[in-house]
């Protein structure tokens, strides 16, 4: 058996695949130009501002690297600001990210890594001792308490 099996992956038949990219995560704001502000501050691409009167106006930004965008604004989403959580940014350099993040004036998380030797995850202090991909993390949220969590990724699994 494989690594991408013994990790609960599966192998999909390449005719009968479709594919499915995920384009955009919805982050539900209180304040769409202190948001707008924020994520242009981190050097997120402004792709979109569109306003179509006082109920509707919708913002769509992108990382930089990314496939996959975020939108915010009035009428954009019912679900209350800050309730976003657990979105991963994969980066290159963890202690890089983290430090331009911090000069930007974002508060990040200490590095840390997890583990599981007693069958249940445990959050440790500092990055992954073996150095590998996937292992290392840190957090940081939007002024609406939105969470992302900055995983380093170095070098991808096959197939990834």
């Amino acid at each position: 058996m494989d690594n991408a099996q013994q990790d609960g992956a599966t192998n999909v038949d390449e005719e009968s695949a479709m594919d499915m990219n995920l384009e955009v995560v919805v982050m539900p704001v209180a304040d769409v130009d202190r948001a707008l502000r924020f994520y242009q501050g981190l050097g997120w691409r402004l792709d979109a501002d569109y306003e179509a009167g006082p109920e509707f106006r919708i913002v769509q930004l992108t990382p930089p690297g990314s496939g996959c965008s975020i939108h915010f604004g009035r009428g954009v989403t019912p679900a209350a600001p800050g309730s976003a959580q657990g979105m991963y940014l994969v980066v290159q350099d963890l202690e890089r990210t983290r430090a331009r993040l911090i000069g930007q004036g974002v508060e990040v998380s200490d590095i840390f890594h997890r583990v599981y030797d007693s069958g249940v995850q445990e959050q440790v202090a500092g990055p992954d001792p073996s150095g590998l991909s996937y292992r290392s993390y840190a957090t940081f949220s939007d002024p609406d308490g939105n969470g992302w969590l900055l995983q380093e990724v170095r070098e991808r699994q096959p197939g990834r």
